[in-house]
């Protein structure tokens, strides 16, 4: 092999079977990893491959994200004091109407960029807007492409609280799937905003759409009221609700699964749904615990995702890594209840996994996509490294990425994204978020509701 690059590091993380190599290093031949190894024997090896790294830090597989929305990139800091239900009236529904495809593109470039740059390379996204004539969501497919990030995405298909033709609807999907099926490195799922708010005619076209694709993304059992309603109105959970409806009988990843109940994680069991765990968003918008290390006891696969631009705020997977840690701990008040290592392997293995991408990504495999990020050790917060799962988890920060790459390709170099100038996209975004907020007329309902408080 002639082209084979050797990227260096003194913990390098394979979230795979051969656990941690010490003074190892990763080979990559194109866009796949060659082998991986002690850094001596790889260097002897291949003499004359370039070296990147210093023999310092740590590298591990590329973070996956398997759940958020681009649809919010450009609303973030906005209805901190509400609830979900509160902030779907008076954040998201105002919105959905009013996103077009370039506040689309515009917001993925932003926001993945954000992403990349705390080592994010897979993104999964739903884009939740009211579809218009002009599809919208394959400004996603396009801002993903340009930064050079691996997307699972999707669109977020709801009638309520802005019902649109079904016809509408179905195009949305399709405009998507035909996006992705022109890019280097997006695929489509179909998707589903929830359950038990959707109409039983969007729901079997749905249903007919996730038979003929074969993957599914939706958010279940997100908040208690959610399970209410759907026990009220259709006698079951949204997760049995799914279930009956055969949205289940497909390659499903779930977001959130928060009020659970011994019948829904049998469900979830049964069906091998995978679960999207979004810490931080559940915590803004006081959605409550999910129960991540009994999924984990009972088989249930579960990625972490960094949610919306607006739910969460911040795009950080490391914030999301670390408040995945702390979540499960302070409230089971048990410092095992989940480990800085079954965090990095949630964030990589376990989200690959969730997505139904394993074989591909996830780990550091020869054989899988030359998906990597390396953290040096130049920076105060990862000096003197004695576990390299502790100090990754809980002091590494954006600033401690130096390098990302996907399928080999760089996406981000010393510190800065390849794909978009940020500096030069800001005044652009600016005008477009003042725009989409005024459309929406999210400035003045927002006002209204902290008058009311």
């Amino acid at each position: 092999m002639t082209d084979v690059r050797l990227v260096r590091a003194r913990h390098v993380l394979t979230c795979g079977p051969d656990g941690e190599v010490r003074d190892g290093a990763v080979a990559v031949a194109g866009t796949r990893i060659a082998a991986v190894g002690p850094f001596a024997a790889l260097r002897a090896a291949h003499p004359a491959a370039p070296v990147v790294g210093d023999g310092t830090g740590i590298l591990t597989p590329g973070l996956v994200s398997c759940h958020g929305h681009f649809s919010e990139a450009l609303v973030s800091g906005m209805g901190e004091t509400h609830t979900l239900w509160e902030w779907f009236q008076h954040v998201t529904g105002p919105l959905e109407p009013c996103v077009t495809r370039e506040m689309a593109l515009i917001g993925t470039l932003l926001r993945g960029a954000e992403m990349a740059l705390s080592g994010v390379t897979t993104v999964a996204d739903m884009m939740c807007i009211a579809p218009g004539p002009e599809p919208v969501t394959p400004g996603v497919v396009e801002g993903l492409e340009r930064l050079g990030l691996r997307g699972d995405v999707s669109y977020g298909a709801a009638d309520d609280p802005n019902p649109r033709p079904l016809e509408q609807v179905v195009a949305e999907h399709e405009a998507l799937a035909a996006a992705a099926a022109r890019s280097r490195r997006s695929r489509f799922r179909v998707g589903l905003a929830t359950v038990p708010t959707s109409s039983d005619e969007l729901i079997r076209a749905t249903a007919a759409l996730v038979a003929a694709h074969g993957r599914f993304h939706v958010h279940l059992n997100e908040v208690r009221e959610e399970v209410t309603q759907s026990r009220i109105t259709h006698g079951t959970t949204s997760i049995g609700l799914a279930a009956r409806v055969g949205l289940l009988d497909a390659q499903v990843l779930a977001a959130h699964c928060v009020w659970l109940d011994d019948d829904d994680v049998a469900l979830l069991q049964a069906h091998d749904v995978a679960v999207a765990h979004n810490p931080v968003s559940n915590m803004i918008l006081a959605s409550g615990v999910c129960p991540v290390p009994r999924l984990l006891r009972e088989g249930v696969t579960v990625g972490l995702g960094v949610d919306g631009a607006a739910s969460n705020d911040s795009q950080n997977m490391l914030e999301t890594m670390k408040t995945a840690a702390l979540l499960q701990r302070v409230h089971h008040l048990q410092a095992r209840a989940l480990t800085a290592h079954d965090v990095l392997h949630m964030a990589t293995i376990g989200g690959a996994r969730a997505l139904g991408m394993a074989d591909e990504i996830g780990s550091l495999e020869p054989g899988k996509a030359a998906d990597l990020v390396l953290f040096p050790e130049h920076s105060p917060s990862l000096a003197n490294i004695h576990d390299p799962y502790q100090k990754l988890v809980y002091c590494a920060s954006v600033r401690d990425v130096a390098q990302v790459w996907v399928d080999g390709d760089p996406v981000v170099v010393d510190g800065g994204v390849v794909g978009v100038d940020i500096a030069a996209l800001l005044p652009h975004s600016r005008e477009l978020a003042v725009k989409l907020a005024t459309d929406a007329g999210l400035d003045s309902a927002l006002a209204r509701v902290g008058a009311d408080r």
